[in-house]
């Protein structure tokens, strides 16, 4: 199953993340959902001290921040490259 953070959802509605670049995340998320398997993708896990290992999704300029739990992925953060790599640092 994949879940959205409020956030995301909200970046969505107002217009930040395009519809497009979210239709290809989620149907990315969706493959993934079905195989399990992380190599499907440009998937690299993030460096850091954090509580959960977290995962980016590359699509274009866009990136995907997620963290995978009891099979379930959990989608914390979707926006453009130079602004998702300032908040996780």
């Amino acid at each position: 199953m994949v879940y959205y953070e409020r956030s995301v959802r909200r970046s969505f509605k107002k217009g930040e993340i395009p519809k497009q670049v979210l239709k290809l995340f989620h149907n990315a998320f969706l493959s993934l959902d079905l195989t399990k398997d992380l190599n499907l993708f440009d998937i690299k896990k993030l460096k850091g001290n954090y509580k959960r290992e977290y995962f980016r999704l590359r699509k274009g300029k866009f990136r995907a921040i997620f963290y995978v739990e009891h099979g379930d992925f959990h989608v914390v953060y979707v926006g453009k490259r130079d602004e998702v790599y300032d908040l996780w640092q």
